[in-house]
């Protein structure tokens, strides 16, 4: 593959998140660039006006022009029975997997990779932006939109750095070997491609393997046990307090924000403003800290970078912030980020009613956590449980949202399907209300948010 510069690029699958900030790379390079989606989105209609070309039905003919020199990247959340990869399988095409183009890109680069079950993206975008604030010359490709950049991506001619969100997903990351890697998480995921959590473990050992020579892991000190695998590296670690290299020395909550002194070895950085709400995202802000120190930026320069941190579109996102109402999105979809989320907005709002939307994001995993989605939705004061969001799967016999339903305890709740959501919530007296999931759920945002301003 001509990686420098590939004359046409075909994405299949281009509207995926970590799809089209490659799309958007290659289209800044002065590729050309072609894709197919199932679904025209805010995403796709946005790389369009960028300068792709992008359709939406599965067509042969439209691939006629594409030669064997031409970049074919696919995602693998296409189904194996879609029309144009089984073209291209037939026809001898080299298919790369998204990682692999991820891989090759930042071959190029001194590579920070931030890999994780939960936190990645938001801890990945606080990196790329304290970098680029403090004027480290780098690129990044975010599982997210960031709120500073307002996209996935960030260009930078000069760069010399690129900062990755690793993926577990197909074990994708497996494709990329990072000088500086951070762990946020090792929480079971992902069954349906692992089978087991011992093998998904076995991933993220492969993953510390894949970390150059001389190079650095920042972990979690109680991960160290189960990833210590490379003794050719070194090990760092962060936390929210504790026994680590980096952590938080001092939490706050002040007029709704979060202050923080971070202490990295023997210097303590006090009084540090984060741009976002969470006590999981202090603990993401500690971890970024400690990255931004490794590569020998000053500390009160991360400081002022935190604090003008703007966050990932739906993560923990304010659609609206007024006294007497609140409306966050959340992109949460693994019980445990439920948890943090939740407990974020009950920290902040101690005194008013939570009212949570939930759709859960696969059937395989409603069936593997069924009982941990049930203790996490019990936090709220109220649930809405929506349907199941299929995302690449077929229906799983006996698996639906009425299995977490009937577990979830102590909160007044109640089940419906996507179509009776906006009837319902007509007639609600809203103080604090979440929508929270990954499927399709964020298409109700803009109605939700028009329909309680108005």
């Amino acid at each position: 593959m001509n990686n420098n510069k590939p004359n046409t690029v075909y994405f299949l699958g281009i509207g995926g998140i970590g799809m089209s900030a490659i799309a958007r790379y290659y289209i800044a390079m002065g590729c050309k660039v072609l894709g197919y989606d199932k679904t025209k989105t805010v995403l796709t209609t946005q790389l369009e006006n960028e300068g792709a070309l992008i359709h939406y039905d599965e067509s042969v003919d439209l691939l006629a022009d594409l030669t064997k020199t031409d970049l074919i990247i696919y995602t693998p959340a296409i189904p194996k029975q879609n029309k144009e990869l089984i073209y291209f399988q037939d026809n001898g095409f080299r298919l790369y997997k998204r990682a692999e183009v991820l891989g090759l890109i930042s071959s190029d680069y001194f590579t920070v990779a931030v890999a994780g079950t939960h936190g990645k993206t938001t801890t990945s975008s606080i990196v790329a932006h304290v970098l680029n604030d403090c004027n480290v010359d780098c690129i990044a490709f975010l599982g997210g939109i960031s709120l500073n950049f307002n996209s996935n991506l960030l260009l930078n001619e000069k760069a010399k750095v690129v900062v990755l969100e690793a993926d577990e997903f197909d074990r994708s990351f497996l494709q990329l070997s990072p000088d500086i890697a951070l762990i946020t998480s090792l929480d079971a995921d992902h069954l349906d491609i692992y089978g087991e959590a011992d093998e998904m473990l076995k991933s993220y050992q492969d993953f510390v393997r894949k970390i150059k020579p001389g190079g650095i892991l920042i972990t979690k000190p109680e991960f160290f046990d189960r990833l210590k695998v490379n003794d050719k590296i070194t090990y760092q670690s962060y936390s929210l307090s504790g026994d680590a290299n980096c952590k938080a020395a001092k939490v706050q909550i002040k007029k709704g924000s979060y202050f923080v002194d971070v202490v990295c070895g023997a210097e303590n950085t006090q009084e540090i403003e984060l741009g976002l709400p969470g006590i999981h995202n202090v603990e993401n802000a500690v971890g970024a800290f400690a990255i931004a120190k490794e590569l020998e930026v000053d500390s009160q320069k991360i400081k002022a970078a935190l604090a003008s941190y703007k966050g990932v579109k739906r993560r923990f996102e304010y659609q609206i912030k007024k006294e007497e109402l609140v409306y966050i999105d959340d992109y949460a979809h693994h019980p445990t980020e439920l948890e943090f989320s939740i407990q974020s907005a009950k920290e902040l709002y101690p005194n008013k009613k939570i009212t949570g939307i939930f759709q859960p994001h696969l059937y395989s995993r409603t069936r593997d956590f069924v009982d941990e989605f049930a203790e996490s939705l019990s936090l709220l004061d109220e649930l809405i449980l929506l349907d199941i969001y299929p995302a690449r799967e077929l229906p799983i016999e006996g698996v639906t949202s009425r299995i977490v339903f009937d577990k979830v305890k102590d909160t007044e709740k109640v089940l419906l399907l996507k179509g009776e959501l906006m009837e319902y919530l007509k007639n609600k007296n809203i103080e604090v209300l979440m929508t929270l999931g990954a499927g399709d759920i964020d298409v109700f945002v803009p109605q939700i948010k028009e329909m309680l301003t108005s």
